[in-house]
């Protein structure tokens, strides 16, 4: 019962700092600042879907929880490189 509670409580935390952290996302006042925060958000979701797999003896979330976290990591990249591109066009036309 008290391991099955923390899982909870650790849960609802990267729940509620995840909610924190999209403001940055959402309003944050520079693009590498809406990056980073994207890239924690990406990873506490990721470890929420871990916990659940832990939690609920469910393997299956441990092969989607792989997945999104190189999906995640595949669309940072891309992004960056996206925005890179973009402000080198920016700087020398």
């Amino acid at each position: 019962m008290t391991t099955s509670l923390a899982f909870d409580v650790i849960g609802y935390l990267f729940i509620l700092s995840s909610v924190v952290v999209l403001y940055r996302v959402l309003w944050g006042p520079s693009i590498p600042d809406r990056l980073l925060g994207l890239n924690v958000v990406s990873a506490q979701i990721l470890a929420i879907l871990v916990l659940y797999a832990a939690k609920e003896k469910l393997h299956v979330y441990l092969d989607v929880a792989l997945v999104y976290d190189i999906f995640g990591f595949v669309g940072i990249l891309a992004l960056t490189r996206f925005l890179e591109k973009r402000n080198k066009e920016v700087h020398h036309p």
